[in-house]
């Protein structure tokens, strides 16, 4: 009992070798304080990481839309329809090679 209420009336940090006590608890804390930063950033890391995700599949998709809206654009009758509409027609002969010597 005696010792329970020494304890309870930190005794041990008032002592003769209560500095060696008070060293050790200061230790103790500042590792405690270095384990619940170190556990943040990881935390936070971790959701970096996945909004970093969330943007790279967005973007993806983005990237594949894009190029399949150009694919289309590209085809010859696309690109004729538009040359027709402003006035030039393909032409009914077929290209001339020219040969220099």
């Amino acid at each position: 009992m005696k010792q329970i209420l020494a304890f309870l009336n930190m005794e041990f940090l008032l002592k003769e070798g209560g500095l060696r006590n008070w060293r050790l608890i200061f230790t103790l804390s500042l590792l405690a304080m270095i384990m619940i930063e170190s556990g943040h950033r990881a935390d936070r890391k971790i959701f970096k990481i996945a909004q970093l995700n969330e943007e790279l599949k967005a973007l993806k998709s983005q990237f594949v839309e894009n190029r399949s809206d150009l694919m289309r654009l590209k085809m010859e009758t696309k690109v004729a329809a538009v040359l027709e509409q402003k006035g030039v027609k393909p032409s009914q002969e077929p290209p001339v090679k020219i040969i220099i010597d």
